[in-house]
């Protein structure tokens, strides 16, 4: 018995995810609850388990597709006694309606595009009436009480019929727009599996074409403008996924074959080659994901929010030394003694005199909430993009215990393997750029959080001493950007001052510990 599994609820409002990495392939056995795949949400990195063991008979999308929650992620094959043999791969053909003569038009149902909402605005069309559209291209953005969200084509064909105009109100599971297909790709009867007379050629040499191939939007465009047959191109990826660079070898492999030529005394003439050369063709990549979820955040947070920025140095040359002294002795597989606990405990100490920075304002700015909880946020520059992980009461623990935190969440970003709890309920945040270069930044608000601050790289500079010698000093500039709402300019400096203080004079910092 064959089964599909259908992809759940991988998180709140989460209504689709990138296809990241197959962990099996079709035709291998797994498991119950060994993990299956890895998907990326717009919040974290995933895995989803086999519910129950069996064998892998399809994968229904290929690497770097867009998977819907509710619907087959992947089918497998099973028995009822539990044991399945070895089943080989279900042909995409034999998955649809069999293959006619003619042409068949269908209605689109608007899906579920998240939990609770009935209808949407349509916003625009990507495509007109009569255009042939290609699997998983944009047909069209709508809007929902919570964000704008692009409805792509599940298969390929013609548009024939759009049924909303820009404006209007899409019902879910209503239709959005019908489109013509035909069963052309087909490349075996389902009654005989001989091969269909519309992928015969006349030369034996020529490939037959092995259903649609499995390339992205931008490989077809490319694939289009030179003239190439994808099915015959041979594909690097996973699953003969085909990249533009097979297409690259594919026209090069082409343009170097020997061509035949007839037995004459006179030498064949070679015509010039007419191909662009696609290495100069633009790229074109979606924004999605953590990246899309990025340009979303900070796009929201210096539209509603009145930024100013404050800078300022900091003399940390006893604050090096000391963090030098302990973190040999501290350092372990789970424990890297960096300057940030230091950082984010003087932090939390300043917060303690100055609640209002760690505050949070209501969208109507009729309501200040002084947050008892200091989750402490630093920006990692992770694989899958910029990620904001926070360690969780810095108030309440150690310099250790924070250093400990540091380490899992760092590894964890870094991998794409941070957990949504991780993610959530910051208060205030630090941007430590100064570990890529540069020394003044003017960072954006981690909205709803009201400050967040950029440290520079740390400098050997020549400063005066109290005795007005001048010795070299470890110095750090850092930035605040503040919401001018609820934070001025005076309050910022003085808890900057504060900040200060403790990492200047780290004692200070120890003796205000509780």
């Amino acid at each position: 018995m064959i089964k599909d599994f259908i992809l759940p609820d991988i998180g709140e409002g989460v209504v689709e995810c990138e296809l990241m990495e197959w962990l099996v392939a079709e035709g291998e056995r797994v498991e119950e609850d060994q993990p299956v795949c890895e998907v990326m949400t717009d919040k974290a990195l995933v895995q989803i388990p086999a519910p129950f063991p069996g064998v892998i008979a399809k994968l229904y999308y290929a690497k770097g597709e867009i998977a819907k929650v509710h619907s087959p992620l992947y089918a497998v094959a099973m028995d009822e006694t539990g044991f399945t043999e070895p089943a080989t791969p279900v042909p995409a053909a034999e998955q649809v309606k069999p293959a006619t003569a003619g042409k068949q038009v269908e209605d689109f149902l608007l899906p579920d595009i998240g939990e609770g909402i009935v209808e949407c605005d349509l916003v625009d069309w990507l495509v007109a009436e009569g255009d042939l559209i290609e699997e998983d291209q944009p047909i069209c953005d709508v809007m929902t009480d919570k964000a704008l969200v692009q409805i792509p084509a599940i298969k390929p064909g013609k548009v024939v019929k759009l049924y909303y105009e820009k404006g209007q109100v899409a019902k879910v599971h209503a239709p959005l727009f019908a489109i013509e297909t035909d069963a052309e790709f087909e490349t075996s009867s389902p009654d005989t599996g001989e091969p269909t007379a519309a992928v015969i050629s006349n030369t034996p040499t020529a490939p037959v074409a092995q259903g649609k191939a499995l390339a992205s939007p931008a490989v077809r465009r490319l694939a289009r403008s030179l003239d190439v047959n994808l099915a015959e191109v041979p594909g690097s990826g996973k699953h003969g996924r085909v990249y533009k660079e097979d297409i690259e070898r594919y026209v090069k492999g082409a343009s170097s074959q020997p061509q035949p030529v007839a037995m004459t005394d006179t030498p064949p003439t070679v015509a010039a080659p007419t191909i662009t050369d696609p290495v100069t063709a633009d790229k074109v990549v979606p924004i999605k994901g953590v990246q899309a979820v990025m340009a979303r955040q900070m796009m929201d947070s210096v539209s509603t929010i009145p930024h100013f920025t404050y800078c300022e140095e900091l003399d940390i040359t006893e604050l090096v030394a000391l963090r030098e002294q302990l973190k040999q002795k501290y350092a372990s597989d789970s424990l890297k003694l960096t300057m940030m606990p230091f950082f984010m405990k003087a932090l939390s100490l300043a917060l303690l005199q100055f609640p209002v920075v760690n505050s949070r304002v209501n969208a109507e700015c009729t309501e200040l909430t002084y947050l008892s909880r200091h989750n402490i946020g630093m920006a990692v520059d992770s694989k899958v993009g910029l990620l904001v992980p926070n360690i969780k009461d810095v108030q309440a623990k150690s310099i250790l215990d924070i250093a400990a935190e540091i380490t899992r969440l760092t590894e964890a970003a870094r991998s794409g393997r941070v957990t949504p709890a991780d993610l959530k309920d910051g208060t205030i945040s630090i941007s430590n750029i100064g570990a890529l270069g540069g020394t003044v930044a003017t960072p954006l608000i981690n909205k709803p959080e009201v400050a967040i601050v950029a440290l520079g790289k740390l400098q050997v500079l020549p400063r005066f001493n109290a005795k007005g010698d001048v010795e070299a000093r470890k110095i750090m500039q850092v930035s605040w950007s503040g919401d001018h709402r609820v934070i001025d300019g005076g309050t910022i400096a003085r808890f900057c001052n504060l900040w200060k203080q403790y990492l200047e004079q780290p004692q200070e910092m120890l003796l205000a510990m509780k």
